[in-house]
C-alpha cells in the first residue's frame, strides 16, 4: 500500500495551488493594466503630437505645403503619362494603311486584292471603296459647301470627278510598326502593280511620325515628372526634418524631464512622428483634391483636341478615387515618417542636457 499523505503535505499542496491561482490572477490583471496603459500612452502621444503640430503652426503649414507640392507632382506625372500613352494607343488603333488604285477599278478586282492581303497575319480588317463610293463619301462630307454642291450638280461634272477619283483599300493592322508583309504583297503581286495609281503611293508611314512624337512626349513627361518628384521628396524631407528639429529644441526641457521620470522611447518620440503624419495626411488630401479639380477643369478641353482621357475618367468618376486619396495620404505619411525618423535619430538618441 502507498504511503498516506500527511496533513502537512496536504497543507503545502493547498498553499501551492492558491499561490498558482493568485499568480495567474495577478498576471491577468497586469496584462489588462498593460493594455490599458499602452492605450492611454498611445492616446497621449497622439494628443501631444496634435498639440505640437498646432504649436508650430507656421512651420507645420510650410512642411505641409512642400509635401503637397511633392504629392501633386507625383499625381500629375501619373496622369500625364497615362493620358499620353492612352492617346498614342488610340491613334495606333485608328491608323490604317491606305492603298490608292486607279480610277474605275472594279469591285471584283478589289475583292481579289482583299483576299490576297488577308494572307498577312498582321491584317486585322479590310475595307474597300470604288471610285463611285469615294465620290459619294466626298459629297457627304461637303454637304454644307453650297458652291461645291452647285458645281457638282451637273451630271457631266459628276462623271468627270468619278473618273478622276482613285478607288481605295483601307487596311487595319494589329501592329502599325510591322507592315513589311503588306509591302511585300503590294510590291510583288502583279494584281497590285497593274492597278495601283503611281501618283499616290500607299500610306505605310502615314501618321507614324505623330505617334512617335506622342510617345516621345510621354517618355519625356514621365522621366521629368519622376525627377521633379524625387527632388521635391528630398525638399520635403529636409523641411520636415528642420521642423521637427526645431520642435525638439523648443521642448528640450520637457524631453529632459520625461527621461528623468523614466518615459520610454515610444512616449518620447511618438509626438514628433504623429506631427509629421498629420502633415502627410493633410498634404495627401489637399494634393488629391487639387489634382481632381484641375482634371475636371481641363478635361473638356483635352477631349476637344482628341486626347484620350478615358483612363483618368475611369478613376476620377468612380470609387477608385477613394483609393487615390488613400494612396496619396500613405505617400505623405511615408515621407513624414522618414523625415521624423531621421530627425529623431539625430537629436533624441543623444542625451538632452538641461
Amino acid at each position: 500500500m502507498g504511503k498516506e499523505e500527511t496533513s502537512e503535505e496536504r497543507l503545502a499542496k493547498n498553499r501551492a495551488k492558491k499561490q498558482i491561482k493568485t499568480t495567474k490572477k495577478n498576471l491577468r490583471t497586469m496584462s489588462r493594466n498593460g493594455r490599458s496603459h499602452r492605450a492611454r500612452s498611445a492616446a497621449r502621444v497622439m494628443k501631444y503630437g496634435a498639440v505640437s503640430f498646432a504649436r508650430n503652426i507656421w512651420l507645420s503649414i510650410a512642411s505641409t505645403l512642400v509635401m503637397t507640392i511633392t504629392i501633386l507632382i507625383i499625381l500629375v506625372t501619373f496622369m500625364a503619362s497615362a493620358v499620353l500613352s492612352s492617346t498614342a494607343q488610340t491613334l495606333r488603333e485608328k491608323i490604317d494603311v491606305t492603298i490608292f488604285l486607279k480610277p474605275g477599278t472594279s469591285t471584283q478586282v478589289l475583292a481579289e486584292m482583299s483576299e490576297e492581303l488577308k494572307k498577312d497575319p498582321n491584317v486585322r480588317s479590310i475595307s474597300t471603296s470604288t471610285s463611285e463610293e469615294v465620290y459619294d463619301k466626298f459629297i457627304a462630307e461637303n454637304q454644307d459647301d453650297e458652291v461645291l454642291m452647285k458645281a457638282v450638280s451637273d451630271e457631266e461634272m459628276r462623271q468627270l470627278m468619278i473618273e478622276a477619283m482613285q478607288a481605295t483599300i483601307r487596311i487595319k493592322v494589329h501592329d502599325i510598326d510591322n507592315t513589311e508583309g503588306i509591302e511585300n504583297i503590294v510590291e510583288n503581286s502583279k494584281l497590285f502593280t497593274d492597278n495601283i495609281d503611281p501618283a499616290y503611293p500607299p500610306t505605310y508611314d502615314s501618321n507614324r511620325n505623330e505617334i512617335d512624337t506622342i510617345n516621345t512626349w510621354a517618355d519625356i513627361a514621365n522621366k521629368t515628372g519622376w525627377v521633379l518628384s524625387a527632388i521635391f521628396v528630398v525638399i520635403s524631407i529636409l523641411v520636415i526634418f528642420n521642423t521637427i528639429r526645431m520642435a525638439i529644441f523648443s521642448r528640450r526641457e520637457e524631453i529632459y524631464m520625461m527621461r528623468l521620470v523614466g518615459a520610454d522611447k515610444f512616449f518620447t518620440r511618438g509626438p514628433f512622428i504623429v506631427e509629421s503624419q498629420i502633415s502627410g495626411v493633410l498634404a495627401g488630401l489637399i494634393a488629391t483634391t487639387l489634382a481632381y479639380v484641375g482634371y475636371r477643369l481641363i478635361a473638356p478641353g483635352l477631349k476637344s483636341y482628341g486626347i484620350d482621357i478615358s483612363k483618368i475618367s475611369d478613376i476620377a468618376e468612380s470609387q477608385k478615387l477613394v483609393v487615390v486619396y488613400i494612396c496619396a495620404c500613405l505617400i505623405g505619411m511615408l515621407i513624414g515618417a522618414l523625415s521624423a525618423q531621421l530627425a529623431i535619430k539625430k537629436y533624441l538618441t543623444r542625451k538632452v542636457k538641461k
